[in-house]
């Protein structure tokens, strides 16, 4: 199929050395280009130096290290080519709205170079994707059980459809393999065995349900928000005393209190 385009359309998409689409930086930048008279798309994709150190969260899911970056052109040098690249062309790509566009806007602006999106539509894929294929129980206990649940917002009726879902999911994908984002390969982890559904639908990185705390790659819990994100608790709340009473007065879960307070405690015992 070909795109039906009244002007050219640019899809993309970036690696960066975080989520934060202020502070992070783009390290890599693959673009197609769509012309809207028709032929072969034509492909731009390269490595950039951030001039910031790469998260190790980051690393994990795109494999991207320093060294890969360490003699590759910072942004601004690069700026110029990518804009004209692009042009007045639309955009697309994956959750492009949320991530993609705006750490590209911030790393143009820091460039001094104006990239006006008013003047382009933006196409997320990802859009498309979650509005046709909902994530709610009623689209769910219909993929999975061919039938349309009556009586949905009825909290049994709720808990029995939630109870087929699974029951359909098991069946579904009792011999599928799982890929995760950094290519292992889990073998059937959608199995009728309640620990290996644990493993499988839970992030051993979160610490709280509210996912305020977190544990870094060494499993150290550290802070997954504010002034010191990505910092450990203990040392943090040890030489900061107000802002543990901060978090104390605030309305954060009893569990991340609580938690927060035994790390201060053990902590601080620790060297005394």
């Amino acid at each position: 199929m070909d795109f039906n385009l009244d002007k050219d359309l640019v899809f993309f998409d970036v690696e960066a050395t975080g989520l934060n689409v202020i502070k992070d930086r783009i390290i890599q930048i693959g673009l197609i280009k769509y012309k809207k008279e028709g032929g072969e798309p034509i492909e731009l994709e390269m490595l950039i130096n951030p001039g910031i150190p790469i998260s190790e969260e980051s690393f994990a899911v795109h494999g991207i290290s320093a060294s890969d970056v360490a003699n590759k052109p910072l942004f601004p040098h690069v700026a110029q080519e990518i804009f004209e690249f692009i042009g007045d062309s639309d955009l697309s790509g994956y959750n492009l709205n949320r991530f993609d566009v705006p750490i590209l806007m911030e790393e143009f602006y820091r460039a001094n170079i104006s990239f006006d999106v008013n003047i382009r539509r933006i196409i997320d894929v990802q859009t498309i994707f979650y509005k046709m294929e909902p994530r709610t129980l009623v689209a769910a206990y219909k993929f999975y059980t061919g039938q349309k649940l009556v009586g949905a917002h009825d909290a049994l009726e709720d808990v029995r459809a939630t109870a087929a879902v699974l029951k359909g999911q098991l069946e579904r994908y009792k011999d599928e393999d799982y890929e995760t984002r950094d290519g292992q390969i889990l073998e059937k982890p959608i199995r009728n065995d309640m620990a290996a559904l644990y493993e499988f639908t839970n992030d051993k990185r979160t610490v709280d349900v509210t996912n305020r705390l977190k544990y870094d790659p060494n499993g150290e819990i550290v802070f997954n928000f504010g002034k010191y994100i990505g910092q450990p608790v203990g040392a943090v709340l040890s030489r900061d005393k107000q802002y543990f009473n901060w978090i104390q007065e605030k309305d954060f879960s009893i569990q991340v209190k609580e938690t927060v307070k035994k790390i201060l405690m053990d902590y601080e015992k620790e060297r005394s």
